[in-house]
Formats: C-alpha cells, sequence, structure tokens
C-alpha cells in the first residue's frame, strides 16, 4: 500500500473541498445556513491532513519494524521514526530528490524501498557506499580490503525460540554495533534476483564480494545469518532511499526500549 499517495490524494481532494467552498459556495449559502456534511468534514480535515503530509513528507516519518533481521538492534514490533532530511529533500509520492543535504554514510540504519518491488520497504544497514569493494567471506566482513574489527559480547538470548546466539561488536565507520552470527551454522549465499550490476557481484562456497556501482548502497542486516540484503538481490539505488532511522519511540512489549539506537 502506498500510504504516501493516498494521503497526497486525501489532501488533495479535502483541499479542493475547502478552495471551493472558501471562495465560491460560502459566499452562495444563507448566513445562517449550515454547512453541507460533505463540506464540513472536508474542510475540518484538510489542514490536519496538509500537517501530517508536510511533516511525513519531509521531517519525519514512522515505521514498525515487521522482521528479525535487524536484531539485535531493532526487535519485531519496534516502531521507529525516520529523518527524511538527512540524505535531502525529496518530493513526494515520487520520492524525487530536489535538495542535497548529505548522503548516507557506513553504519547509518536507513530505510528504503525495495529495489525488487518499490511497494515495499525495508530497513537495514548501510554497508558500502558507491565505489567500495564489499567482501563478506566465512562470515567476515572486510571493506576496502580491511577486514572490520569484531569484539565478543554476551550471548544473545531469543527469548521466543530460547535459543542463543553468538553476538559481537562490530566497528563500522564511526558506528560500533552489536552483530548476530551464527558461527555454526552453514551459510549459503547466492543471489535471489537478477538485480542490476549483477555483474559487480561474484558468489563462491565462502560468501560473496561486490563492488558498489555510483549512486548505489550495499546493505546488510545485523542479524547476519537470518537477513535478506543486498548479498542476495543486489544493490539499493539513491532514489530508493527513503531516510535515516534514528529512534525507537514505542514498543507494546517492552517500554525499555523507547530511545535512540546504534
Amino acid at each position: 500500500m502506498n500510504f504516501a499517495l493516498i494521503l497526497f490524494l486525501l489532501l488533495l481532494a479535502t483541499g479542493l473541498i475547502w478552495l471551493v467552498d472558501h471562495f465560491w459556495l460560502k459566499n452562495k449559502r444563507a448566513a445562517d445556513a449550515k454547512d453541507p456534511w460533505w463540506v464540513e468534514y472536508g474542510a475540518s480535515f484538510f489542514p490536519v491532513i496538509l500537517i501530517v503530509f508536510l511533516l511525513r513528507s519531509f521531517l519525519v516519518e514512522p515505521f514498525k519494524i515487521p522482521s528479525g533481521s535487524m536484531i539485535p538492534t531493532l526487535l519485531v514490533g519496534d516502531f521507529i521514526l525516520v529523518n527524511k532530511y538527512t540524505y535531502g529533500i525529496r518530493l513526494p509520492v515520487i520520492n524525487k530528490k530536489i535538495v542535497e543535504i548529505g548522503t548516507p554514510q557506513r553504519g547509518d540504519v536507513m530505510v528504503f524501498r525495495y529495489p525488487d518491488n518499490p511497494s515495499l520497504d525495508y530497513i537495514k544497514r548501510v554497508v558500502g557506499v558507491p565505489g567500495d569493494k564489499i567482501v563478506y567471506q566465512h562470515k567476515r566482513l572486510s571493506i576496502n580490503g580491511k577486514e572490520l574489527p569484531l569484539q565478543k559480547a554476551p550471548e544473545y538470548l531469543d527469548k521466543e525460540r530460547l535459543f542463543y546466539t553468538p553476538r559481537y561488536v562490530e566497528t563500522l565507520g564511526n558506528t560500533d554495533h552489536d552483530i548476530l552470527v551464527e558461527t555454526d551454522a552453514q551459510s549459503v549465499i547466492a543471489p535471489t534476483v537478477q538485480f542490476p550490476f549483477r555483474d559487480k557481484c561474484h558468489y563462491n562456497s565462502s560468501g560473496v564480494t561486490c563492488e558498489v556501482p555510483a549512486g548505489h548502497y550495499f546493505m546488510m542486516g545485523d542479524n547476519r545469518d537470518n537477513s535478506q540484503d543486498s548479498r542476495f538481490w543486489g544493490f539499493v539505488p539513491d532514489e530508493n532511499i527513503v531516510g535515516r532511522a534514528f529512534f525507537i519511540w514505542f514498543n507494546f512489549g517492552d517500554l525499555k526500549r523507547i530511545g535512540s539506537f546504534k
């Protein structure tokens, strides 16, 4: 569902009702006449929809985490806020950038439209920026020939499955963040779709090596063995970017999760 398009159409409809009533119909009604129901509702909803549309399009947008691909950073059921202007101001609905402000940096947690189906919003961590050489072999990540440092952390307990997973602190850019890696589990990485710039990725039994093309980004989930990401379906083009996730504003199951994250 394209909520931005629905909101835009509602804005147009209620705005048109307000304009027609304010500049034409209102003058034709008797002073003591009651407004028609469609005028009353349309005119009253217009400013509310306008404020929501502007906030959601240019400042912040709420999202709910639907899967466990970003565990332990983000859990299923987390409600997060996404900064819509960090990576530039974009026109609503068509998502065309009109003002350049910044670009995604390694380590950012980013919401984007899934390249193979732009109606779906995905959230992953930026691992590679244009020009980077990404190597993920034997469950270790290297960028431009340098293997990212890992520090062992306490194991992560999946409370639903009652299953412990090895946890590490990974340093990516200026960000230290937790990742989960099932070191004893077999990991098979293979492309799931024929994505653009497929020739820039090379797969083998140990993992994948990719060169990030201009205007694209390489994304990975923090739950490394349970994330469908750029290793499988390719690169995220700049025009698919929605914004940078920066705050957990609610979780019905755990109020302690409210706050920022890495």
